[in-house]
């Protein structure tokens, strides 16, 4: 209920802090992917990798919320730290997802 008003911030620390745990909690993973791809555009791109890289740890791939995550990140690829960038790459190839549309940018 309340993961709706959490701040892009509130999302991708929560996911990560579930994925560093190893808790693969499905309502609250649901949740967070859902309530991501309404607000991606407001992500910046540390909170952008974190939640991709979240979402592979726990071997969780949900096409709506990577396709979100590549479009937000192709728009803001020149502000990506390496850190940033690696992570997204390590996401996306841990889950098999090919989208050249970033790895283009």
């Amino acid at each position: 209920q309340r993961i709706g008003t959490f701040n892009p911030q509130n999302l991708a620390n929560t996911a990560w802090a579930f994925a560093t745990l190893s808790i693969n909690a499905p309502q609250l993973i649901d949740a967070i992917a859902c309530a991501s791809e309404h607000r991606i555009d407001d992500f910046k791109p540390q909170e952008l990798a974190n939640t991709a890289w979240a979402f592979a740890t726990l071997g969780i791939s949900e096409p709506r919320l990577f396709d979100a995550i590549a479009r937000a990140s192709e728009q803001r690829i020149g502000d990506f730290k390496p850190q940033d960038l690696a992570n997204t790459a390590w996401a996306f190839a841990t889950l098999g997802i090919s989208e050249p549309r970033l790895f283009d940018a």
